[in-house]
Order: C-alpha cells, then structure tokens, then sequence
C-alpha cells in the first residue's frame, strides 16, 4: 500500500464519523515537494468539534504510539502507524473560522508577522480526500484566485519596518543581543526576522507563503529573488561562538539586499522616523 492510498484509507474512517465536514491530504505530500522523511498530514474540517473519544479509537485502532488531543498549535492528534512507524499528523479545524481566515486575508488584506498566507497556500494545495457537502470544493475554488496587490502590500508594510526603519526592528534587536553575548536572544530575533523577510520576500512575488518547511528551496524558484539569497541565509545561519560579531552584518546584507529588490520593484515602503533609510 502506498502512502498515498494509506492517507485515502485513514481519511475514509474519518468521514464515518458523523461530525466530520470534509478531509483534505496537505504538507509536503500534496505540495509536491516530498521526501523519504515526509509524513501524512491530514486536515479534519467539521461544524462543530469532533469528539475526543471517536478520535481516540481511531487512532489507536491505527498507531503504535499515539497523541490524541495536542493543542500546542491546532488542535490535532498524531500517531505511528503500527508496522512501519509512519508519522501520521491530523489537524481538526471549525469550518466557519477557516472561512473567516480566508476572508480576512482575501478581502480585508489583513496582514501578519510571519506566514500571512501559509493556510491560504496550504488550502490551495491540498487534496480533498473527502467532502460531504462540497463544502471544502467550494471553498478551494475560492481560493484559486490571483493574489490580491492590497495583500501583498499590507504584509510589506506590516512586515518591513520591523526588518528596518522601526526603533525595534530586528536588526536593532540582534545587535544589542550580540554586544550582550546572549545567543539564546540572538537565535530567537533571526528566528523572527527570517519570518518577516519572507514574508516580505513572497508577498512581493504575490506568491502564497509555502509554509516553514525548505523554504530556502521554494524561494530559490521566486521569479524575484535577491542574488545569493540562499547563500546569505545560510552563512547567517551558519554563526558560532566566535563569530557572533559578524551576525550584524550578515543581517543588514540580508535587509539591503531585500530593500534593492523592493525599490526596483517601486514597493519599498515609506520610511519610518529617522533610522530609515533606502540604499542609494
């Protein structure tokens, strides 16, 4: 049996459960970017929650180790298939707050720190493995729609300012972390500020955010991509102790050379107080 048809077999047993709406394959598998490491992760969309004992039983009745219930990030339940110790990721979601998500990003432009688009992206993806209602069709077909030049530029004008211009940005931020020798400070700001810069970076190519995974591999495929793009955030990535006081400027490379490729493209946006500044 293939993973693929494993995935089918699973979402099968959730679309027994009366409360589940419909069940969409997602993750690397259904984005076509997959590896030998790739799990199956599965999205279980419903009116109203699902209950925990009818997942329970389902996933024990399937997995050797299992995690029914996590709510770390979505609520979701994980197991290891029994046999082969595949890693299979459900995510339950309220149909109606997935549609106001939707909504939100496609009409009212709202913009995020980090991954605005990832859920629009990973709706546009998925494989809809079953759909009581039609419901989930419908709303894909929603979602296949150009990408909205009021979004893109909400997530540039959100996002950049803390990239530079603001008295918090990043870059200020990581400075100050690296004059103190704090490296868990350090570590957690480029966290943030890779965040924005690609978000910055996909918006500009009215591109939805593929999500956090090989990301320096899909953003290599951008139409628009600052030149050694990949090879800056790997050296940035690549500090160690005893090179720390080089991360200020790998980060203002990394900045300078997002802020060329936005004024080439006339999108930089308005400078904020007097640390703004735009490159001649």
């Amino acid at each position: 049996m293939t993973r693929d048809d494993r995935a089918a077999r699973i979402a099968a047993e959730y679309a027994a459960l009366p409360e589940v709406l419909a069940v969409a394959l997602g993750g690397s598998r259904a984005a076509g970017n997959r590896d030998e490491h790739s799990d199956i992760d599965l999205y279980v969309y419903s009116h109203h929650e699902v209950p925990v004992p009818a997942r329970r039983a389902l996933a024990e009745h399937r997995g050797e180790r299992v995690e029914v219930d996590n709510r770390w990030w979505e609520p979701g339940d994980e197991w290891l298939e029994r046999g082969d110790g595949l890693h299979v990721d459900v995510m339950f979601r309220r149909a109606a707050s997935f549609e106001d998500h939707l909504t939100a990003l496609l009409e009212r432009h709202e913009a995020r720190l980090g991954y605005t688009t990832a859920l629009w992206h990973n709706l546009r993806t998925c494989e809809v493995l079953f759909d009581r209602e039609g419901w989930l069709a419908v709303l894909k077909r929603r979602a296949d729609q150009p990408y909205p030049d009021g979004l893109a530029r909400a997530i540039i004008a959100l996002n950049f300012p803390l990239l530079r211009g603001a008295l918090g940005a990043y870059p200020n931020q990581i400075a100050l972390a690296v004059r103190r020798g704090d490296l868990v400070a350090v570590n957690h700001r480029l966290t943030e500020f890779l965040a924005s810069s690609f978000d910055v970076l996909f918006a500009l190519n009215r591109t939805p955010h593929p999500g956090e995974k090989r990301l320096l591999t899909l953003a290599a495929r951008l139409p628009l991509v600052p030149e050694d793009f990949a090879g800056q955030v790997e050296r940035l990535l690549a500090f160690t102790p005893g090179t720390l006081g080089e991360v200020p400027g790998r980060v203002e490379a990394l900045v300078d050379a997002l802020v060329r490729l936005l004024q080439e493209r006339g999108e930089l946006p308005a400078p904020r107080g007097t640390e703004a500044r735009a490159l001649p």
